[in-house]
């Protein structure tokens, strides 16, 4: 994960920088807001775990206790389960937390780590992410505009769970703009991060 500085500790006084230098300053204080940005939305996100708990606890409560239930209750489950993931996806990638397909990767030196994380990112992520959140976007404008209901019995409206798809995959397109930024700058010997990565459990 890439440590949250002041910039000030890396970099000469605007007065004394390069015209090089203090547009990677500007950068790096953009990189670092987004970082905040993406770590306060992913902290609310954790929430909805715990919510989506509670509310499948009471469900199943109220079905076996009462024998009252809803398709509602059910649907609001998933609809925090997906808020989770999409919200959540960006503060993953700030944190290097993202699963990856590691054969030899970890065995880099954090030069050779980083140049991979900067190709995967320019080449791979954020098109990706960008045209997703692109596609996404008519998806739900579509249901917005048609206050599109679910079609089963004391179902929810749809357009909520449906606008976590462009906003979660923009979320983390920003992020990857991030992660550019760090990752150049320390390739460039002005940013000091840690690039450790640590395979998950099996």
């Amino acid at each position: 994960m890439a440590k949250i500085v002041d910039s000030a500790q890396l970099f000469p006084p605007i007065g004394n920088a390069t015209h090089n230098e203090t547009a990677l300053n500007f950068l790096l204080a953009c990189a670092h807001w987004i970082d905040r940005c993406n770590h306060r939305i992913g902290h609310a996100a954790t929430w909805a775990v715990l919510l989506a708990a509670l509310i499948s606890a009471g469900n199943a409560v109220s079905r076996y206790a009462l024998d009252l239930s809803s398709n509602g209750w059910l649907e609001i489950q998933w609809y925090l389960f997906g808020a989770t993931v999409m919200l959540g996806a960006a503060t993953v990638l700030c944190h290097n937390e993202h699963v990856r397909v590691d054969l030899v990767y970890g065995r880099l030196p954090a030069k050779a780590r980083a140049w991979i994380d900067l190709l995967g990112l320019l080449f791979f992520l954020l098109p990706f992410t960008l045209l997703v959140a692109y596609l996404a976007w008519p998806f739900f404008v579509d249901s917005w505009t048609q206050q599109e209901m679910s079609s089963n019995d004391g179902g929810l409206i749809r357009w909520p769970v449906k606008l976590a798809i462009p906003l979660g995959f923009a979320l983390l397109s920003l992020q990857g703009v991030s992660e550019v930024i760090k990752r150049a700058a320390f390739l460039a010997g002005r940013y000091n991060m840690d690039t450790h990565y640590e395979r998950p459990l099996q």
